[in-house]
This record gives structure tokens, C-alpha cells and sequence, in this order.
């Protein structure tokens, strides 16, 4: 039986822990998480719940954040996370870095797998939150 891959091990993951992942869900990545009580969170499938709620005058990255802020704001504020598809622009991030401001909250890390440099990268980069080259443990 081999063991499951932690990409985060160095961090001290916890169930506090709010970490996100710029990448492609994966089924490995969604087990780890329910291990670690972390919620798992994706607009995609907030978005479920809003399209009988969408109003025609707002944009898909309106409404994107509208579900997101929703969720946000009513999850109790020392419970972890970890966000995929989300942020997924630049205007997203700095959005959720206000949000986390505002609650007092901090992210602890983001990974992500493809080391293409975009700006979201950037972003994460510069505030020291990109995790490049995570230590691989076996759990």
C-alpha cells in the first residue's frame, strides 16, 4: 500500500489551515483534504445553487464573486479551507486578500503545479504565499 502524496506537509497543515490550490482538481487532492476536515471549496459548485437565483443583468464574474462573498461571510471564521478554481484573475485575488483582511484572517499557503508565471502567480509570489517547490512527504 503506498502512501498518499502531501504537497503541504512543510506547512504544519491543520484544520484551521486556508489554502489554495491553482491548479486542476485532482481525486488525490480531495481525499487529503477530507482527511484534514478542510472544507473544499469551488465556485463551480456554488454557482449550482445560484442559477435559479442569477439575475440576467450580472456577469458570470459577477455572480462568481457574489456566490463566493456569500460563502465567505457566513462560514464560521476558524474553519479551514481550501479554494480551487478560485481565485482564478488577478482582481479575484485581491478581492479575497480584502475579504481576509477584513475578518482578520490569513491565507497560509498557495501551490500550485504548473509553473507557468502569470500575474495570479505573481501576486501570491510577492506576498510570499506561493508555495514552488513544496516538500513531498509520505503520509
Amino acid at each position: 500500500m503506498t502512501g498518499m502524496v502531501d504537497l503541504f506537509y512543510s506547512l504544519g497543515v491543520s484544520a484551521k489551515t486556508k489554502l489554495i490550490y491553482l491548479g486542476p482538481t485532482n481525486l488525490p487532492l480531495l481525499s487529503w483534504v477530507r482527511s484534514l476536515n478542510l472544507e473544499h471549496v469551488s465556485p463551480t459548485e456554488l454557482m449550482r445553487s445560484e442559477i435559479s437565483r442569477r439575475r440576467s443583468h450580472l456577469t458570470k464574474d459577477e455572480t462568481t464573486l457574489a456566490c463566493m462573498r456569500r460563502w465567505f461571510f457566513t462560514r464560521k471564521p476558524d474553519a479551514g479551507f481550501l479554494l480551487t478554481d478560485f481565485p482564478a484573475t488577478l482582481l479575484q485575488a485581491k478581492v479575497l486578500d480584502e475579504w481576509l483582511e477584513v475578518r482578520g484572517e490569513s491565507l497560509q499557503g498557495v501551490y500550485t503545479p504548473d509553473s507557468t508565471s502569470n500575474d495570479l502567480i505573481e501576486h501570491y509570489r510577492t506576498l510570499g504565499l506561493l508555495i514552488e517547490k513544496p516538500e513531498l512527504a509520505s503520509v
